[in-house]
């Protein structure tokens, strides 16, 4: 299977797994090409892939946001320790899910524990990005990136 192919096996596994594991109506944009650097505002979670395709998938919004998607999951809103465990937890959720939504595809990956990110961040070092724009009805917007290594 071509690396196009992976990529796109990927992209449609992680509309998949947001909409399993977010009980939320989204409205998911089309994917588009990213250009370095990623630049992250506020708060996300940054897990890696690796097996047939290499990168990582990094889920970028705000403390509030992911604050109200904690509220309508668990039926109390986070903050402090508890909105960082739940974001990093989110990420291992979606990226768990995209794992074996791809695998029923014939794509073979395996992801690394996340890692939550705040606070103004730039990341370099990828040969191409995907990013896939989300909105979440009466939550707001996050964003996922795919980056790819190889």
């Amino acid at each position: 299977m071509s690396a196009s192919k992976h990529i796109q096996t990927i992209l449609n596994g992680t509309i998949q797994s947001l909409k399993s594991v977010i009980p939320i109506t989204m409205d998911i944009k089309s994917p588009s090409l990213m250009i370095q650097p990623f630049e992250q505002k506020e708060m996300g979670v940054l897990i890696g892939i690796i097996g047939d395709i290499k990168g990582r998938i990094i889920i970028d919004s705000t403390a509030e946001c992911f604050s109200a998607i904690g509220a309508t999951m668990f039926g109390m809103p986070l903050e402090g320790e508890m909105l960082e465990s739940f974001t990093g937890e989110l990420g291992n959720m979606v990226a768990g899910n995209i794992c074996t939504s791809v695998a029923a595809n014939g794509v073979e990956i395996d992801i690394t524990p996340p890692t939550v990110i705040v606070g103004t961040t730039r990341l370099y070092g990828f040969q191409h990005a995907f990013k896939l724009p989300v909105t979440i009805e009466n939550i707001g917007e996050i964003t996922i990136i795919l980056t790819i290594d190889e």
